[in-house]
């Protein structure tokens, strides 16, 4: 409820790069059969990419505690036709298996052409920070105020 709408937060990753700062996402939680289709992830990895974001990954949704019941209970709900595979999914924890998680992992790869071109490369987080930085544009400083003098 607090948070940030996502474009708020995209526009955060531009200006962070902007300044220098490199900045990635985290598509977080991705939810099997609610918002992972490939196209869904496109889009975003398209916003992240046009905002310099350096990084890109995203992670399944983790069901913990009563955060379990609450998600379960929604999807009953809204969302009867996944419950079988949600049951299947999360019935040994609070996370999904690892074929599941490595296919989500897999899914972000595939749309980003940041992480493919650079993956291609071999290139790893030092050669990125360099290119971030490269891109960088020096924030705009205030004059400092002139220090009194005590005497």
């Amino acid at each position: 409820p607090h948070t940030p709408h996502p474009r708020a937060r995209l526009e955060a990753v531009a200006e962070l790069n902007r300044l220098g700062i490199p900045t990635g996402i985290l598509i977080a939680p991705l939810m099997p059969g609610i918002n992972d289709s490939p196209e869904q992830v496109e889009r975003i990895i398209e916003i992240a990419t046009e905002a310099g974001a350096v990084s890109i990954g995203g992670i399944a949704l983790h069901l913990r505690g009563e955060v379990r019941d609450v998600f379960m209970d929604w999807l009953r709900a809204y969302r009867p036709d996944l419950v079988e595979r949600y049951e299947q999914l999360y019935a040994r924890g609070a996370y999904v298996p690892k074929p599941e998680q490595e296919r989500i992992r897999g899914l972000v790869k595939a749309e980003s052409r940041f992480t493919r071109e650079h993956i291609e490369k071999g290139e790893r987080w030092a050669s990125t920070w360099r290119e971030a930085t490269a891109r960088a544009v020096e924030p705009e400083r205030a004059p400092a105020p002139e220090q009194p003098s005590l005497f």
